[in-house]
């Protein structure tokens, strides 16, 4: 059933109060279909609203995925296949593959948003990307009303990207996505402080759901709860320069923080470049305030709702970050979140 002017506050993790035209919700082919037929107006898919920030009400046809389910669809000597619906919510379905003893998404642990974003944002977190355990993916044509099977190739993956952001970007409904785990965990603790918490909560014996909770425990400690400050996550990309870039900004700030790319290109901390920035010369952004819209206390490079910002306000003060960092640094960086 479609219904008109909703808020979608409570169904975008940045608790921005802008309201849909018209709201509906589906979980089958079925629905989805129907809610598809004639329906000519701009349209808007919604999954957990983790990676979006919305700056106007939506004036169209907002679809609400809730396609669940999981299930192991294969297995072969070393991998178990497991297919799950684009509604899932990630965290559920990292947690879901830990008490089955599927390996190789431990790292991602506590993500916030559903499935069916998981390979449109080739979400990544200590080390490990969707395209590492991803087989393939179902998706609906808006407009050729049929059913298309993606594999890896075919979506195109790069950091925090896939061809769902450019190329095709609007065109489809994912309904499922399908993970290639493994029997045999590798266990991946040598980025970030995996390692240090492991050796913190005394673990001696490794298992993916120690690495799982190092993770969580991590996460926790310096990135707010959606559900108690809005915010969605990560904003901004960590920026990629080449090796004489980063030579020259290295010579001029030797704290900068970077990591050596397999291409000879560095990757840059867009968090330091943020927290080493500010609206001025004596202040950073970290922790800076203005009205409800802020930049985190405790990471940089999540921006935050205190309660009554308008997503307009978040976006300037993204622009402001951005420029800010350009003039400083001369690094312009690009936001991870979709601006709608």
């Amino acid at each position: 059933m479609i219904a008109g002017n909703i808020s979608l506050k409570q169904y975008n993790t940045f608790g921005i109060d802008a309201k849909a035209r018209y709201f509906a919700r589906f979980g089958t082919m079925a629905q989805l279909e129907e809610l598809l037929q004639g329906n000519p107006q701009p349209l808007l898919v919604l999954g957990g609203g983790s990676n979006m920030l919305l700056t106007q009400d939506y004036d169209g046809l907002v679809l609400k995925n809730e396609w669940m389910g999981i299930e192991q669809v294969g297995e072969d000597e070393q991998c178990i296949y497991v297919k799950a619906g684009a509604g899932e919510n990630w965290h559920g379905f990292v947690l879901h593959c830990i008490a089955n003893g599927w390996a190789g998404v431990e790292n991602l642990s506590l993500i916030p948003g559903n499935v069916g974003a998981s390979p449109m944002q080739n979400i990544g977190a200590y080390g490990v990307e969707i395209k590492d355990v991803f087989h393939q993916l179902t998706a609906y044509h808006i407009h050729e009303k049929q059913t298309t099977i993606f594999n890896a190739a075919d979506c195109a993956f790069g950091y925090r990207e896939s061809v769902f952001k450019h190329t095709l970007k609007g065109q489809f409904v994912i309904t499922d996505v399908t993970f290639k785990l493994n029997k045999q965990p590798y266990f991946n603790i040598s980025y970030g402080a995996i390692a240090q918490q492991l050796e913190a909560m005394g673990i001696k014996d490794l298992s993916i759901k120690a690495v799982s909770d190092a993770v969580i425990a991590i996460r926790s400690s310096k990135l707010p709860n959606p559900a108690e400050i809005g915010n969605a996550g990560s904003f901004f990309k960590n920026p990629v320069v080449p090796q004489q870039q980063f030579d020259a900004l290295k010579a001029q700030y030797p704290q900068i923080v970077g990591y050596a790319q397999a291409d000879g290109h560095v990757k840059l901390a867009a968090g330091w470049l943020i927290e080493h920035s500010g609206p001025t010369e004596a202040t950073s952004w970290k922790g800076y305030r203005q009205g409800d819209a802020g930049c985190h206390a405790k990471q940089a490079l999540v921006l935050v709702n205190y309660g009554h910002a308008t997503g307009q306000q978040v976006y300037e003060l993204s622009e402001a970050i951005l420029q800010s960092v350009q003039d400083k640094f001369g690094v312009l960086l690009q936001r991870e979140v979709n601006i709608i």
